[in-house]
């Protein structure tokens, strides 16, 4: 194994993490430079959704989370909704899904120097689900690199006044065509 000891061969290795993280990274957008990923809303007995304050942050919104090479939309979702609020498959049942990827980007800002050019912002299918665990089944620590550090139930339309400006479209797209699954048998 090479020793990584002194300032310039830190600095040669940060550069090859960097460029093998774009190269995956790239990987993964489709030709438009959107990132597949998917968006959870997840609901109560009550149809209330469950909003979480990212960490660190004064922001809130639904759980989401990158499609891994190789994975469905729903894989995806159960393995997002695990490291993100520490459900399991047998905690909630899933009640609908969006038909056709919901878009939006992420102003040139906020994107990383090295993702600039590719990079335009995200894709999702969204799921409803109904939580059938209990609110004491919900973890935030469940994995080492936790997303939210507060949480709480919200009236289904809450999120559309809260949520980040440029994710806006994308989560009143998702809810109105989500919201009439709301009253229907569960799909699974």
């Amino acid at each position: 194994m090479v020793a990584f000891n002194n300032a310039g061969n830190m600095k040669k290795l940060h550069h090859i993490i960097n460029a093998v993280l774009l190269r995956q990274y790239n990987a993964m957008l489709d030709r438009d430079g959107f990132r597949p990923n998917v968006g959870i809303i997840l609901c109560n007995a009550n149809n209330q959704v469950f909003w979480g304050k990212r960490i660190r942050e004064h922001a809130w919104q639904f759980p989401q989370g990158g499609i891994n090479y190789g994975e469905s939309p729903e894989q995806a979702m159960y393995r997002e909704l695990m490291e993100e609020v520490g459900l399991k498959p047998e905690h909630v049942k899933i009640l609908g899904r969006t038909k056709d990827w919901l878009r939006y980007e992420v102003p040139a800002s906020w994107i990383r120097r090295e993702w600039r050019g590719s990079y335009r912002g995200q894709k999702q299918i969204w799921y409803l689900l109904r939580m059938v665990g209990r609110d004491s089944d919900v973890s935030l620590r469940a994995t080492s690199h936790p997303e939210f550090d507060a949480w709480r139930w919200s009236d289904y339309w809450v999120p559309l006044e809260d949520v980040i400006e440029f994710k806006r479209a994308v989560y009143e797209s998702a809810l109105n065509e989500l919201a009439p699954h709301l009253h229907h048998k569960v799909v699974k």
